[in-house]
């Protein structure tokens, strides 16, 4: 009996693992304390200075959570610092002096990956870079959620909904 075929899901994840894994070796070569899921903080900390959560999630095109999540995390390893806004919801975010001052060899770290970056891109059947921009631009447009759902709906062997006046199915009684 032979296995199955990975999923996209998994073979995505299995991607992900072999580039951030690499990538934080990388650093940890450099002598850099640094995660690769800090790196689109601290850019859009870099463009737009110290920023509310909510400002950061919109300029990085990542969710408010992930964000928060990660801004909690760099705080831990004191690379940034939270600031009360003019709201007392919000949180304005800012670098440390002690982020500030690994800019340098982050942006050496960078230049290295996105050099690499555009290697593997010249040794695939298309580039992976435009491949994965194509993919969100067409899940922003259609969510995958909505592609599942048509999908199951279409199956034939997909168990037709309830009357809307019907809140449980009727089971027989004897």
């Amino acid at each position: 009996m032979s296995s199955p075929s990975p999923t996209l899901g998994t073979l995505l994840h299995h991607l992900i693992e072999l580039l951030d894994g690499d990538v934080q070796a990388a650093y940890t070569t450099a002598g850099l304390a640094w995660r690769p899921r800090y790196t689109p903080v601290l850019r859009g900390l870099m463009s737009l200075g110290p920023a509310s959560i909510k400002a950061l999630a919109l300029k990085i095109g990542i969710s408010h959570s992930a964000v928060s999540q990660t801004v909690a995390q760099m705080g831990k390893d004191d690379l940034v610092e939270l600031k009360p806004g003019a709201d007392a919801r919000e949180r304005i975010v800012a670098l440390t002096p002690k982020a500030q001052a690994m800019v340098p060899a982050l942006q050496r770290q960078w230049a290295a990956v996105n050099a690499a970056a555009d290697a593997l891109d010249a040794e695939l059947s298309a580039p992976l870079s435009g491949v994965i921009r194509e993919a969100i631009t067409a899940l922003n447009q259609r969510p995958f959620g909505q592609r599942i759902l048509a999908q199951a709906l279409s199956a034939p062997d997909h168990p037709q909904p309830l009357p809307s006046n019907k809140l449980t199915p009727e089971y027989p009684t004897s």
